[in-house]
């Protein structure tokens, strides 16, 4: 069973950034999903940024596109943020892969891995 786990969440102001990381308890083949979900108290779970790693295929939601870029490690970085950024942030792979391209791996249904979580928190 892969392991996920995050890495360099915390409190920055506004306009600031931050760089998240993904590390995998073992080797996961390129010709993958790998991906970014956030979730705020008292709302549901919004999917950010993904990638199909073998051909760096990158997709992006409207809400961080411009802002936040993900990369073929599953780190993600983030800048320009903003305090409505403000959540617990996970990472999360899988092989099934629907087709070899970001947008697939956006709107795929399910994940079977995912990390613990980490918490990012944007002062105004």
């Amino acid at each position: 069973q892969v392991r996920l786990v995050e890495s360099g969440g915390g409190s920055v102001q506004a306009g600031g950034s931050l760089k998240l990381s993904c590390a995998a308890s073992e080797y996961i083949d390129s010709r993958s999903c790998m991906g970014w979900f956030r979730q705020a108290p008292g709302k549901e779970r919004e999917r950010l940024a993904f990638i199909y790693r073998y051909f760096g295929s990158v997709y992006y939601a409207d809400s961080v596109k411009g802002r936040f870029t993900i990369s073929q490690d599953n780190s993600l970085s983030m800048n320009g943020l903003k305090p409505e950024d403000t959540a617990m942030y996970y990472c999360a792979a899988d092989l099934d892969v629907p087709a070899p391209n970001g947008a697939a791996c956006y709107a795929k249904s399910e994940y079977k891995y995912w990390g613990q979580g980490i918490q990012v928190t944007v002062s105004s």
